[in-house]
């Protein structure tokens, strides 16, 4: 966190440095683009497979083949939810935050990858429909949808309240979900939680200090985020216990909603979809 008044005074040449023009750190144009034309027309005649409903402050795993689709929906409320993604055949594959922040941008939406960790580094899954993109980034910087936050969990929640317990963290959620899912012991199920898309948060970065801001999450009942499976992927979401995150995230007073997750799938796959190989560098040259 930057200084508000800092101790050192600016040197003669600061306003030259401070001029310097940013250079985007990954220039995306070698990437593949994506094709959202077939992928839409796929959804003609698509039938729903699954349907999971994910209760206020707990989280549920799901599973999702790769080329079918799954929607994450606000039903009853305004909710915000955690969302982690894992290889159905590989938990050591698992969703990227940092990365896919690197690439895609702090805030994802409609055509945006989720990208999966080393030595894998592939899509995992493609966003084909947001309900919120009409957000964009607002008056104080905030947008919809980020992968600048981690996720609330009960180490952090200890360490700003000196000791206080809380077992509905969305870190929490997750481990409980995942165990009961795999039948991993909670321990080794924690390992495989990882950072994650705020699915319909809305957040951003002060412009004074740099901290991580939340604000009241603009999703209503009807709204959706819509993705498509490139992997065989297991997922988990957390409908997080700070509800639309308008005032905390770790809280059992917070006004909380289910969330739904709904699994497609299309009539036949999208017209030149394959899915993606793991990543081409060959480490053997590396170490």
């Amino acid at each position: 966190m930057k200084p508000v008044m800092p101790d050192h005074p600016r040197p003669a040449d600061a306003t030259a440095r401070l001029g310097v023009k940013p250079v985007i750190c990954y220039p995306v144009g070698g990437l593949p683009a994506v094709d959202l034309a077939p992928l839409r027309a796929a959804r003609a005649g698509w039938t729903q497979v699954d349907e999971v409903l994910v209760p206020a402050r707990t989280a549920r795993c799901f599973s999702v083949p790769a080329g079918h689709f799954f929607r994450i929906e606000s039903i009853e409320g305004p909710q915000v939810g955690d969302l982690n993604l894992w290889s159905a055949q590989d938990l050591a594959e698992r969703f990227y935050s940092g990365k896919t922040r690197a690439l895609q941008g702090t805030h994802l939406s409609t055509g945006d990858r989720m990208w999966s960790s080393f030595p894998y580094l592939r899509p995992m899954a493609t966003i084909t429909d947001d309900t919120l993109d009409w957000y964009g980034f607002d008056a104080f910087g905030g947008a919809v949808h980020d992968v600048i936050g981690t996720r609330c969990d009960p180490y952090t929640h200890t360490l700003l309240s000196h000791g206080g317990q809380y077992h509905h963290c969305c870190h929490s959620n997750l481990t409980r979900a995942l165990a009961e899912w795999t039948g991993l012991p909670l321990a080794e199920a924690e390992a495989h939680v990882h950072d994650v898309l705020n699915v319909f948060m809305c957040t951003g970065f002060t412009r004074d200090t740099g901290q991580y801001f939340m604000k009241a999450s603009p999703v209503r009942p009807g709204d959706h985020l819509e993705f498509f499976a490139e992997i065989d992927l297991l997922g988990g979401l957390s409908a997080c216990p700070g509800g639309d995150c308008s005032a905390e995230h770790s809280s059992d007073v917070s006004a909380c909603h289910p969330l739904l997750v709904r699994v497609f799938r299309p009539a036949a796959a999208p017209a030149g979809w394959a899915p993606p190989p793991v990543n081409g560098y060959d480490r053997s040259h590396g170490r």
